[in-house]
């Protein structure tokens, strides 16, 4: 293939890509995600302190909007958003509380059907082992395991039941 050829199909190629990255039909590449709580300030605390995420933002829906919406059936609630880093794209926690009971967490992510587990990386494990140690926070895996490329693994459940994987160097 001539010079002049590889440079049209690359110029094409290059275009063609871009061209289907620029017309996604999401408007940001991260998603929110909310959890129902039973205890806030217990919540906030593991969250905040211990894994070390940010308080963003906070946010109310009142009666009418909660029934309106579908989502409460008409009872009012605050979302109070918690992120990895202040950044308008990082993906959002939305921790919620309402006086629910506390459903049992199980043993194992596979004890449930609901939301089960989620992961965060870290650059370096060793400040939030030091938080969850100096907090008594049970390991549920080795401490910590070893899962290449250098990388440890350590598995805690926050104060709901729900596993929380970190990973990091």
């Amino acid at each position: 293939m001539k010079m002049k050829h590889k440079l049209l199909f690359g110029l094409v190629a290059f275009f063609a890509l871009n061209l289907g990255i620029a017309q996604s039909e999401f408007d940001k590449s991260s998603i929110s995600i909310g959890v129902i709580v039973t205890d806030l300030d217990a919540s906030l605390d593991f969250y905040t302190n211990i894994i070390g995420m940010k308080k963003s933002r906070e946010f109310s829906i009142d009666e009418a909007f909660g029934k309106k919406s579908g989502l409460s059936g008409g009872a009012p609630f605050t979302v109070r958003i918690l992120k990895l880093e202040e950044d308008e794209y990082a993906t959002e926690f939305k921790i919620v509380h309402f006086d629910n009971d506390k459903t049992p967490g199980g043993n194992y992510i596979q004890d449930g059907n609901r939301m089960r587990y989620i992961t965060l990386f870290y650059k370096n494990l060793d400040a939030v082992i030091q938080r969850l140690k100096a907090k008594n926070i049970k390991f549920l895996s080795e401490e910590p395991t070893h899962i290449g490329d250098g990388r440890r693994f350590v598995l805690v459940q926050d104060p709901d039941g729900v596993f929380v994987e970190l990973i990091g160097k």
